[in-house]
């Protein structure tokens, strides 16, 4: 049964993960660093803040340990980058691609090794719920990127073909 609801809840997070990546292609480096919501944040930096979440949830909490990042660990509010857009999408893929390697290697009903601060760590008993959280941060995220998309240059339906 976990093999199954395994290979579920990944298939559900790749997809998530893809419609990110296909909102944002094809746009440039100036419409990726542009605010268009009075929030602040820029698409790139809201991609960035979603390698930082894969980050924290698969290495810092369901792992216990996480490798250091490239950069200084900055503020990431109001969730923008000085980083370049290859620098950010490398990181991006690379804490996707840490994230199932833990998740490969490790059972849903398994503890956290690590924790994520209360109130909401106290919810968070096991790596199927790490998953899950990381399927609705990302489709949440999508969904504004989708809306900022729209703003930037009018497309709208973007997501994996």
């Amino acid at each position: 049964m976990d093999d199954t609801e395994k290979n579920a809840l990944s298939m559900f997070l790749e997809a998530q993960r893809a419609s990110v990546l296909a909102i944002v292609d094809g746009l440039d480096a100036e419409a990726l660093t542009t605010v268009v919501l009075p929030s602040g944040w820029t698409p790139l930096g809201l991609v960035e803040h979603l390698g930082y979440a894969e980050r924290h949830w698969f290495q810092e909490v369901a792992a216990g340990s996480v490798e250091p990042l490239e950069w200084p660990d900055d503020d990431h509010a109001p969730l923008t980058t000085p980083r370049p857009p290859a620098v950010v999408f490398a990181f991006y893929r690379a804490q996707c691609e840490r994230s199932d390697a833990v998740l490969a290697s490790t059972p849903l009903s398994a503890p956290p090794v690590g924790r994520h601060p209360d109130p909401f760590g106290a919810e968070i008993t096991d790596m199927r719920r790490i998953v899950l959280h990381m399927i609705e941060e990302t489709a949440r995220h999508a969904g504004h990127l989708d809306i900022a998309r729209e703003l930037l240059d009018g497309r709208t339906g973007l997501g994996p073909r």
